[in-house]
């Protein structure tokens, strides 16, 4: 009788596992034939002339574009400079910000003497302290990522703070009751416990950072991709400016990818 229920809830669980991946499998086809379908219609209005390629460009002058700039063997070397200074401000702004959260959580009174400095900085404008950050830090890479941990840092520590915040109370009495120290809460209790808030500033700061450091580019850069925005812009060469800009989301694209991998190996 026993193993007839085993063999029924494997029958169940193998359907159902069967079921899941179809979904998965159909919601990607759906996703990639959406993408194709705008790809298509976007192309199709530039052709008959309903769009003007100055203005719109098109997927096939991405294209072209995009193997002359790689041919030319600019694009390689713009998309690196991007991508290093990318990873080095994401790294910097969620490590930093969560260990200013965790001395916030640790501390009652650093907390509520820094919480309205912390508001003020999160609401502040930062293109605004670009010129600034450039005095202070010297025009170049520093000043780049130096915008780049401004806008994620605060994001981090918000968040950080207000999920170890949230942690069950009476999880916390219960280790005091048998003689926790403050450490061994942070560390057995408050950091595993904020592990899914932690991804989601991780997925956040993916999409901050890269803006963070496009902005920067704009402001000061002899190269990268946000380099190319704006040499493209002022040539009037539209299809620079969308070729770097489908880079940037490819980039972005791969590197949400990786944080979700990250999320998958240490969930199981």
């Amino acid at each position: 009788m026993k193993k007839h229920k085993n063999q029924v809830f494997s029958l169940k669980y193998s359907k159902y596992r069967k079921k899941l991946k179809i979904d998965i499998l159909t919601t990607r086809i759906y996703q990639i034939a959406l993408l194709v379908l705008l790809i298509g219609i976007w192309e199709l209005l530039v052709q008959v002339g309903v769009m003007d390629p100055f203005f719109f460009s098109s997927p096939s002058r991405i294209c072209i574009t995009f193997v002359e700039l790689l041919t030319q063997g600019n694009l390689l070397y713009h998309m690196w400079i991007t991508l290093y200074e990318t990873i080095i401000g994401f790294l910097i702004a969620t490590l930093l910000g969560t260990f200013i959260a965790i001395l916030l959580w640790w501390s009652d009174k650093l907390r509520k003497v820094l919480d309205p400095y912390i508001v003020v900085l999160n609401s502040l404008p930062k293109i605004a302290l670009g010129p600034l950050i450039i005095i202070w830090v010297g025009a170049g890479t520093s000043a780049i990522i130096t915008m780049c941990v401004l806008i994620c840092i605060v994001i981090t520590i918000l968040s950080m703070i207000s999920s170890f915040l949230n942690c069950d109370k009476d999880k916390i009495l219960l280790m005091k009751s048998f003689g926790a120290s403050k450490w061994q809460i942070l560390t057995k209790l408050i950091l595993p416990n904020s592990f899914p808030d932690f991804i989601s500033v991780l997925k956040i700061n993916v999409g901050m950072s890269w803006v963070g450091i496009v902005m920067g580019e704009y402001l000061v850069s002899k190269a990268g991709l946000g380099y190319l925005i704006v040499y493209g812009r002022q040539i009037f060469k539209l299809d620079i400016v969308l070729t770097s800009t489908v880079v940037l989301c490819l980039l972005a694209g791969l590197m949400y990818f990786f944080v979700g991998l990250l999320e998958k190996k240490f969930k199981k």
